[in-house]
């Protein structure tokens, strides 16, 4: 018929009935191209296209067409449509624009959880019953014969009784393990990931994500049997105090170098079992006297030996394969020199304050004046406040582990 358009030339053995197929024109580097349609869409079954060579021409999707630009075309009325066309591709249109303009519902879990300060959390665990964990805890160690009376005239001086309950306090957090069912557990744990990525939601309790921080694969409590949650507190008290948080995310900076990489969060973790024997040593014990306070001594001594291994460790180029040894050494020089530890980390934070960073790995701190700061605890006596004032008195954790046999093999708890 004179006026027809004829799609026989675009098509191999395609056959339809007369009153379901109808014209299409689409505009293709301004050419014409006459294609036959079905229910308002181009029939796509073996249909080639002239048009810089031939391409199979297959049926999409509604949610596909505005990416190709043809449903744009439709909706722009670039093409003359039939009254029986028009009705389905006017209700194709306001499918599309009803997706386009539709926005995600508020869901409760895109709601993140609030950072949890330290105090926070440790306040949880004064008030829960861990009587169970008490009656298991092992808070000094045990001496028999000869080491037993040298310890007695020779050693450091035993801890004063008030100081008693908060340090057995801190034994029994190192028992506590992670639960899944206590919020504050995991507050605790988004606060350390968003504090360290410096991100704002919530993240799946297990997951990849997890390895990004430095824990040894998905779920961070199988990283925890050595030091229980006293592990993440530490961590939670380095992220959240204003003061430590700059050399955590250096510390955490460096632990993603190309070849100097290590683990954060399980390096972390052996800084507080590091920490927690020389407590159980009794070595910390003049100084918590001193303070009158065991957790904020523990806290600074945990922040002064990562401080330790992350100066050792940057300036000595020292590699995964060496962490074996380099923990060895970060602990026995711990053991015999806390006080020592403990005003290099006074150092290192004055210099921050002032802006001048740290001189190098081994600041001298002779002839240091002045108090060490808070860094979690209250201080007593002149002198005491830092720029944040004194803080709320908190909980001292005790290492519950003995030092993993490091000979011949070179590896993190």
């Amino acid at each position: 018929m004179e006026g027809d358009i004829s799609v026989e030339s675009h098509t191999e053995g395609l056959t339809c009935l007369s009153h379901e197929c109808k014209p299409f024109e689409e505009v293709t580097n301004g050419h014409s191209i006459h294609k036959p349609v079905t229910n308002g869409l181009p029939i796509g079954h073996r249909v080639k296209e002239q048009s810089n060579g031939n391409a199979s021409l297959r049926s999409l999707p509604i949610s596909a067409l505005k990416q190709n630009g043809l449903l744009q075309t439709l909706a722009a009325g670039g093409e003359p449509m039939v009254a029986e066309e028009s009705s389905e591709l006017e209700k194709a249109r306001e499918e599309w624009e009803a997706v386009e303009s539709a926005q995600p519902a508020a869901s409760e879990e895109s709601v993140p959880t609030p950072l949890i300060s330290f105090n926070e959390a440790l306040q949880y665990f004064q008030t829960t019953d861990l009587g169970e964990l008490l009656r298991n805890i092992q808070p000094t160690v045990r001496r028999t014969g000869l080491a037993a009376i040298t310890h007695f005239f020779f050693g450091p001086p035993r801890l004063h009784r008030e100081l008693l309950e908060e340090r057995d306090l801190v034994f029994a957090i190192a028992q506590c393990s992670l639960d899944n069912s206590q919020a504050v557990h995991m507050r605790v744990l988004q606060t350390i990931y968003k504090r360290l990525v410096g991100g704002r939601l919530d993240c799946a309790r297990y997951g990849d994500h997890w390895e990004n921080i430095g824990f040894q694969g998905t779920d961070p409590a199988t990283d925890l049997r050595g030091t229980g949650f006293l592990g993440l507190m530490h961590t939670l008290y380095f992220v959240m105090d204003p003061e430590t948080l700059p050399l955590a995310r250096d510390i955490y900076k460096l632990s993603q170098h190309p070849t100097q990489n290590f683990p954060f969060s399980v390096m972390s973790i052996n800084m507080t079992r590091i920490a927690l024997q020389v407590l159980r040593e009794e070595a910390l014990s003049k100084e918590c006297n001193r303070r009158q306070q065991v957790v904020g001594v523990l806290n600074e001594f945990y922040v002064a030996t990562y401080l330790h291994l992350f100066q050792l460790w940057k300036t000595q180029q020292k590699t995964i394969s060496d962490s074996g040894y380099v923990l060895k050494e970060v602990e026995l020089f711990a053991k015999k020199n806390p006080k020592q530890m403990m005003r290099r980390l006074e150092v290192f934070l004055k210099e921050q304050r002032a802006g001048a960073g740290p001189r190098g790995p081994s600041p001298d701190p002779q002839g240091q004046q002045g108090g060490s700061p808070s860094l979690g605890g209250a201080r007593t006596g002149p002198g005491s406040g830092s720029g944040q004032g004194s803080k709320e008195k908190q909980m001292h954790f005790t290492g519950v582990c003995e030092l993993p046999d490091m000979e011949g093999e070179a590896r993190l708890i």
